[in-house]
């Protein structure tokens, strides 16, 4: 039977195999630290990683000799299905250890993890085994260099939405972006720019006053902008000005392309930084708005003295934008249109080849020049206007497709606000719903402010496809729903 298959799908399950195998080592770290706390969730985990092993070797053993090409199109099935069999199978530990999920919520949660979106529905967090609550946070540290490795090694080949031109901005980088000859030594490359990264933010955390075990964990939260805690207040609970501080240059940090902290570090110069138009937007928009935001929180009487307004300010602003998703104090309460200018953020995102989500500031600010240029064209209709980004002008094979992507991505956001509406969720909560899961932010407004404990399971599975329709930018999912894709 298995020899009847098509070529091309056995080398598709030969490929979804090992992601599966490998996917599985995500169980041993919070077992080993489940043994090493005599905590007994540790046979669950042991459980979870066996299991998941030993169905990806199933997978791969029957075409472990199978050598086809495989094409351009195949990229979008294998990536889509990765997430969707990653979560998947992630999921396991959160059904069978506290807090003993339903699959609907263990999917959800999961999701939520690899992803980098941050929503969760436990409520509790601080009650749970510390093996659970690593869990959790080491799903996002995979997820994070996952988005990075597929936005700046997988989808420039894939050609989504104009990005390949973005992060070849600055510092020399080739047209399809790959900082290294091979994609598979871009990932390594990457992989010891994250992890380095990663330590330095758990050393700065541990440093200013946490304890080991909350400086990993919130560091694996930090530099991948995911968002999750293991405390249901976030990062309220610690209420240190020094803590949020050293936060907002980690998130700050993970919300810079990958490429730049790679060149920086590759050639020993901060000059890579100097030069990338998209970063100075990304830093002018983060300032701008903590400072109309905490003018808000001041004049509003939600914080007493001007530093507190502006510190809670530039946190959540710097979160949001990031797609983190932490708080302080829970921002859907604040004063005026804050609430909304942060969710809006969001939807905005940080520089392309980041672990951020939402638009991206690069594609936002070619769409804002494309609109401009669209102005002056009608003042001087014989006139020949560029778009330009870092001072090169952009094809307009490069400008269409950005617009089509941002298009499509807010038809999409459209289209998932009314179909949570239509499960029973008021509008403000439809609304928040979709940002913090399309947009994974995490948090949202109305219901979902804090987690989506209460919210019911046809808007909690909506949430689930919005996390991986947003974290794989739509192209890569909506093109497998066309009929000839599926054409020979």
């Amino acid at each position: 039977m298995l020899e009847s298959l098509p070529l091309r799908l056995k080398a598709m399950l030969r490929v979804l195999g090992v992601i599966i195998a490998l996917s599985s080592f995500s169980k041993l770290p919070p077992a080993l630290l489940a043994v090493a706390l005599g905590e007994d969730t540790a046979h669950v985990f042991f459980s979870s990683f066996a299991l998941t092993a030993a169905l990806g070797a199933l997978l791969w053993w029957p075409f472990r000799q199978v050598h086809y090409e495989l094409r351009l199109r195949d990229g979008f099935l294998i990536v889509t299905l990765t997430w969707l069999l990653a979560s998947l199978v992630s999921s396991l530990p959160f059904m069978y250890a506290p807090p003993n999920l339903s699959f609907t919520a263990a999917m959800f949660e999961a999701t939520s993890g690899l992803t980098t979106t941050g929503a969760t529905i436990i409520v509790g967090l601080d009650e749970l085994p510390k093996s659970v609550l690593f869990y959790r946070q080491f799903l996002q540290f995979i997820g994070g260099m996952g988005v990075v490795v597929l936005s700046v090694a997988i989808l420039p080949m894939l050609k989504i939405g104009g990005t390949q031109l973005f992060r070849a901005e600055s510092g020399g980088m080739t047209r399809d972006t790959k900082l290294t000859p091979r994609i598979a030594d871009t990932a390594k490359a990457l992989w010891g720019v994250y992890i380095g990264l990663n330590l330095l933010c758990a050393l700065a955390f541990w440093a200013g006053g946490m304890n080991l075990f909350d400086a990993v964990c919130h560091a694996m939260a930090t530099i991948s902008t995911a968002g999750f805690s293991p405390y249901d207040a976030s990062f309220g609970h610690f209420d240190s000005d020094l803590l949020e501080w050293i936060a907002v240059v980690f998130m700050l940090v993970g919300g810079i392309n990958f490429g730049l902290h790679f060149l920086a570090w590759r050639r020993a110069t901060m000059g890579v930084f100097f030069t990338d138009s998209e970063l100075k937007a990304f830093l002018r928009i983060v300032g701008v708005v903590s400072v109309v935001v905490g003018l808000i929180l001041f004049l509003g009487g939600d914080f007493e003295s001007p530093y507190d307004a502006f510190r809670h300010a530039t946190f959540q602003v710097v979160s949001n934008i990031t797609t983190t998703g932490f708080a302080t104090t829970g921002f859907s309460a604040w004063s005026g249109m804050a609430p909304l200018l942060l969710v809006g953020l969001a939807i905005i995102g940080g520089c392309a080849g980041s672990t951020t989500s939402g638009l991206k500031i690069a594609r936002v600010v070619m769409l804002m020049r494309q609109g401009y240029r669209e102005v002056k064209q009608l003042v001087h209709p014989r006139g020949r206007f560029l778009v330009k980004m870092g001072g090169r002008p952009v094809s307009e094979s490069v400008v269409l497709s950005v617009s089509g992507f941002i298009a499509l991505w807010m038809f999409c956001f459209i289209a998932m606000v009314l179909a949570m509406n239509a499960t029973g969720l008021d509008i403000l909560s439809s609304f928040g719903a979709t940002v913090a899961t399309f947009a994974n932010l995490g948090p949202g407004l109305g219901d979902v402010a804090s987690n989506f404990a209460d919210v019911n399971g046809v808007a909690v599975w909506l949430g689930t496809f919005g996390m991986l329709l947003g974290r794989l930018e739509v192209f890569s999912v909506l093109v497998l729903l066309t009929p000839s894709f599926w054409r020979e």
